[in-house]
């Protein structure tokens, strides 16, 4: 017994099996598998460190205001709402708006009048008025005219003086041009306004509606609608409170505006471009979707602090932009994690 105990001292101290004991893969063996594991298994490994990479979403937001100032007096919308394009968001106080804009009507309504009434010329009233002083006129240049031949009639007959005859001529051609001025009037009251005055009526009647253009804009801004389609990420302000002139009132993230944003490394900046395809991988999503690359960083995003070398330049970084289709971005959130593979154009 003890010779057979000093003899497996002697083997476990040595390292040598005994004889009989069981077959020990050799180290040689063991250590052909190691490497040939590593040759197999660590490159793999870093391949897919190389083309895939970490990244988050981004949201570039739509923040809906109104140019002008006022109180807050209904809010249509709340976090977390879809809404569609021109689904009504809020509206400020309009009272000042609307009357602005009843005056500028009524200042319309007065222009378009006064150019109506130099267009028509005088009143009819008028017109007969007229006509009857020409009437008159008519009436005393045809009485002229003859007395002015009975009193020629007479001085041939000398009867009367010349003095009679000239007398009688003077008074014919006073009533003749009576007559004329007043046939110059009622052709004038017939013809309207001059023509230069009718040009500034015109003018007028456009500024005045302008002006109503503007102050109808002007109310319209106070309520504002949806411009896209998308999430309400937030609102700022409740009903009651004075929002200030083009202070966002409410968020919207809409899904052509989600982005995602990740970094690559220097050595792999070269293989990407411009319109590439990258599969984004999500916690949650049962696949994979797809983004295409929009943006391309010009410059490193990190720097080492040192000059630039062989050894230094593989730690320059570089951000890239990928934006995903509509319909993948409804899934996505802003500060989500995300994994970015880059796809190859046959992909």
């Amino acid at each position: 017994m003890m010779q057979d105990s000093a003899k497996k001292i002697s083997i476990m101290s040595t390292g040598i099996p005994a004889p009989h004991s069981r077959s020990v893969i050799p180290f040689g063996t063991v250590l052909s598998c190691l490497l040939l594991f590593f040759v197999l298994i660590v490159p793999g490994c870093t391949k897919e460190h190389r083309v895939s990479f970490q990244g988050y979403v981004e949201g570039e937001y739509l923040r809906v205001s109104s140019p002008f100032a006022g109180q807050l007096v209904s809010l249509a919308v709340s976090r977390g709402m879809r809404v569609a394009r021109g689904d009504p968001l809020f509206s400020l106080d309009q009272t000042y708006e609307a009357a602005a804009l009843s005056e500028a009507e009524q200042g319309l309504l007065r222009a378009e009048n006064r150019l109506a009434d130099l267009a028509k010329g005088l009143r009819p009233t008028e017109l007969a008025a007229i006509k009857a002083k020409r009437a008159q006129a008519q009436a005393a240049y045809n009485l002229s005219r003859i007395e002015f031949a009975r009193r020629q009639t007479l001085l041939r007959q000398n009867v009367i003086a010349r003095e009679a005859l000239d007398r009688t001529r003077t008074n014919m051609e006073r009533n003749a041009a009576a007559l004329a001025q007043l046939d110059a009037e009622l052709q004038t009251a017939r013809l309207g306004a001059r023509v230069d005055e009718i040009k500034a009526a015109r003018a007028d009647v456009r500024a005045a509606r302008e002006h109503v253009h503007q102050a109808r804009w002007r109310l319209e801004e106070k309520s504002q609608a949806a411009p896209q389609a998308g999430l309400v990420f937030d609102t700022f302000y409740v009903v009651g409170e004075f929002v200030p002139a083009a202070y966002p009132v409410v968020s919207i993230l809409p899904p052509g505006n989600i982005k995602i944003r990740f970094f690559v490394p220097e050595k792999v900046l070269g293989t990407l471009a411009l319109g590439q395809k990258v599969a984004i991988r999500f916690d949650g999503a049962t696949k994979p979707c797809q983004a295409t690359i929009s943006y391309i960083s010009p410059r490193a995003e990190y720097t080492p602090p040192v000059i630039y070398s062989l050894e230094t330049r593989s730690h320059l970084v570089f951000m890239i932009e990928a934006r995903p289709a509509p319909k993948d971005a409804v899934a996505l959130h802003p500060g989500q994690p995300v994994n970015v593979r880059p796809l190859r154009s046959d992909a």
